[in-house]
């Protein structure tokens, strides 16, 4: 079974994921808030920095993943800004926390961050985060986060910022609490994530709907690794840090 650590509800709901998810043979997927900003805005963000107030529907996430029959387990997409308390109450009812720079335009040193790290720590959650190239959003900034909270276990989105950060493996490479997620990544920086980490640090992912599920599916079966870093990468680490090595 392949378990997608990373997918987003957007417009066509759980049904388009649902399908997407059967075509590409992927069994199960962490599901995330999507659709915050128009991608034109997203992409001006992520180089330029700057500020969202967009809301996620975490309460639509949960519900749409209740409705799945368990094959769609709830992130809750949080503004450091506004959402602690939020998060707080709302914590046992999911399984994983995201926060994005990029979307709502914080630091990674803010105290609303490391607010929701904290509470993540007490909840078992795992916090999804994508580092930008902006000051208080890069790579060494998520290892002085990781190093702040060493209870919580952080997942670096895409590998990096630009689907080519070689730099950025090797400076997380010493943060134990730190994995990554391979959506949209070059095939190259996949496999040198698994030699640098260990394939225990490493998920799966795809970023549905940005990118299709079948298109994440041909690069982790292109990266050749043994059965059991491919099992590791596939589903386990994605299984045990949410905890459903037993379902």
């Amino acid at each position: 079974m392949i378990f997608d650590f990373h997918a987003r509800l957007a417009a066509g709901g759980a049904a388009d994921l649902l399908a997407a998810l059967d075509a590409a043979g992927v069994g199960r997927a962490a599901v995330c808030a999507g659709g915050l900003l128009d991608l034109d805005r997203l992409s001006e963000q992520i180089v330029d920095g700057g500020r969202s107030e967009a809301r996620a529907d975490n309460e639509g996430v949960r519900r749409a993943c209740e409705a799945s029959g368990g094959r769609l387990v709830p992130f809750f997409f949080a503004d450091p800004y506004r959402d602690v308390a939020a998060y707080r109450a709302a914590a046992p009812r999911y399984r994983g926390l995201e926060i994005s720079p990029a979307v709502h335009g914080f630091r990674l040193d803010d105290p609303g961050v490391d607010a929701l790290a904290g509470i993540a720590a007490g909840a078992g959650h795992p916090v999804y985060v994508v580092c930008l190239g902006l000051p208080g959003t890069r790579t060494e900034d998520l290892v002085a986060l990781a190093a702040r909270h060493p209870a919580v276990t952080f997942v670096s989105g895409h590998c990096g910022h630009t689907g080519l950060d070689a730099a950025g493996l090797a400076r997380i490479a010493p943060s134990p609490n730190i994995a990554v997620e391979l959506s949209g990544c070059f095939t190259a920086v996949a496999r040198l994530a698994v030699r640098r980490l260990g394939a225990g640090r490493v998920l799966f992912g795809t970023e549905h709907p940005l990118q299709h599920p079948a298109v994440e599916v041909a690069k982790l079966h292109a990266l050749g690794l043994a059965p059991p870093d491919h099992a590791l990468v596939a589903a386990g680490n994605a299984r045990r840090l949410l905890a459903l090595e037993e379902e």
